[in-house]
């Protein structure tokens, strides 16, 4: 296969290129960060990109946005995403939009350089491997969305007032409604987010960070 390495890492993107080199694929270009695999995807049209999820200038979701990309303007090109971590939202994401020719590795799982190549190889040829790992996030994730799609619109009005922080009688006020009101819309929507009652301050915490989990872009 004909491959494009995005990985800022110097020794483990010149490791992969030898290592696949001598697994018989041609390594077409091997660059640092995702603008540069845009480019080089763009250039080359490779078979297969391998991506790493953490690349400059943030660190933090450079590699797996451009995969996202890349799904969406070259879907002819198998991605294998390479990270330390699961990033669960741009995994659902790529899953979404096709789940072939997709794989998502977690480098600190990685325990055989054959079973390696056999997940690029599989991926090259249009198949899809995930991370158990991964799989799990995901499936946490997706149980979290359908479960706040359960509240009423009241409900969410009274989670995201919580959310700023917001004592029950300011929620009252804000809403025009009885302070008693407010208590049963948080005791429903806190059953519903099956969160149950052994700390209160507890649950209202975990029922915020449920809501922030849900908004995030």
């Amino acid at each position: 296969m004909r491959i494009v390495i995005a990985d800022d890492a110097v020794l483990l993107r010149a490791g992969l290129e030898r290592l696949l080199t001598d697994a018989g694929h041609e390594v077409v270009e091997a660059v640092g960060d995702g603008n540069a695999v845009l480019g080089a995807v763009s250039r080359h049209e490779p078979d297969l990109a391998v991506i790493d999820v953490r690349m400059p200038p943030t660190f933090t979701d450079e590699g797996v946005r451009a995969a996202t990309l890349i799904r969406r303007q070259n879907p002819d090109v198998a991605l294998l995403v390479l990270s330390q971590y699961v990033e669960e939202r741009y995994a659902s994401e790529l899953i979404a939009d096709s789940p072939q020719s997709l794989g998502y590795v977690l480098k600190d799982r990685v325990a055989d350089v054959e079973d390696f190549l056999a997940v690029l190889e599989n991926v090259g040829s249009g198949g899809t491997w995930l991370d158990p790992e991964v799989v799990q996030q995901i499936f946490v994730r997706s149980r979290r969305r359908r479960t706040l799609e359960a509240l009423t619109p009241r409900e969410r009005e009274v989670l995201a007032l919580m959310a700023q922080g917001r004592s029950n009688q300011a929620i009252a006020d804000a809403l025009f409604v009885s302070a008693g009101s407010v208590e049963k819309h948080i005791s429903s929507l806190l059953t519903k987010l099956d969160l149950p009652p052994v700390d209160g301050e507890n649950r209202r915490v975990m029922a915020v960070l449920r809501y922030l989990e849900s908004e995030e872009k």
